[in-house]
């Protein structure tokens, strides 16, 4: 038995060498101008199922030094889904999306619409409920506190302090609550058809809208056989046909 467990830990650590090998060839590859042979090493560590920000990002930096529009903005946003803070990620997706043809505008927003998705976005799902966890317990020690307490001053602080956590544990329930559904309807995909037709029906027949070329960020609202529908920046919206984008 000892000796099986070492060989598992044995292969565990080989695992990992191994990749941290790849990953140092991959970068050896790149800082010497050789790009091609640096993204088929770092695509072979994602096929072994291992995913971090640094690797999405040299794989998107080497897919830009060749000009690769759309593989370069989808390993960008793929970086900026598991490191959201970092800002060398978002300037390198900025330049990428430079390249682009198509100049997507954005519906304008109110003030208030504006300031609540950003406290929204604040925190996590997870975050928010921890939050309204915390407020329950301090809600309900609170109110015992209060209850069993004398002397008319104290428990009116306690009063005041068990309803101000109730109310914050009723508006972060909601906060999270939304951004449950804000992550769960968020499906974005990466146009990387050179050009791909927009049509108004998840057909062949139906009839062009518009068009969209590679590197394009979409909404995926809705999929139908071969075809997804999807939303833009702007508000429009259309069907496209399943290969010519790519799911983050």
């Amino acid at each position: 038995m000892r000796n099986i467990l070492y060989i598992l830990v044995f292969l565990c650590s080989s695992s990992v060498i191994g990749q941290a090998d790849f990953f140092k060839k991959g970068n050896d590859f790149y800082n010497a101008g050789n790009y091609e042979t640096a993204i088929t090493t770092y695509m072979h560590i994602l096929k072994s199922n291992k995913h971090s920000a640094e690797l999405y990002f040299n794989l998107a930096n080497a897919h830009y030094k060749l000009n690769h529009i759309a593989p370069s903005v989808f390993y960008y946003e793929k970086a900026l889904q598991l490191n959201p803070k970092d800002q060398d990620i978002k300037n390198n997706l900025l330049f990428s999306k430079n390249m682009t043809i198509d100049a997507i505008g954005v519906l304008p927003e109110t003030g208030f619409s504006r300031m609540t998705k950003k406290v929204i976005h604040a925190l996590s799902f997870d975050g928010w409920a921890t939050f309204a966890v915390v407020c329950s317990i301090v809600f309900v020690v609170l109110f015992l506190i209060y209850y069993f307490v004398e002397g008319s001053l104290l428990k009116r602080v306690l009063f005041i302090g068990s309803s101000v956590s109730f109310l914050l544990m009723f508006i972060t329930l909601i906060f999270a609550f939304n951004k449950y559904s804000i992550d769960k309807n968020n499906k974005p995909a990466i146009v990387f058809a050179k050009e791909a037709e927009i049509k108004n029906e998840p057909n062949k027949r139906g009839n062009v809208v518009f068009k969209l070329h590679e590197g394009v960020k979409v909404q995926v609202l809705d999929s139908i056989k071969n075809w997804h529908k999807i939303k833009l920046t702007d508000g429009k919206q259309g069907w496209i046909s399943t290969k010519a984008i790519k799911r983050l």
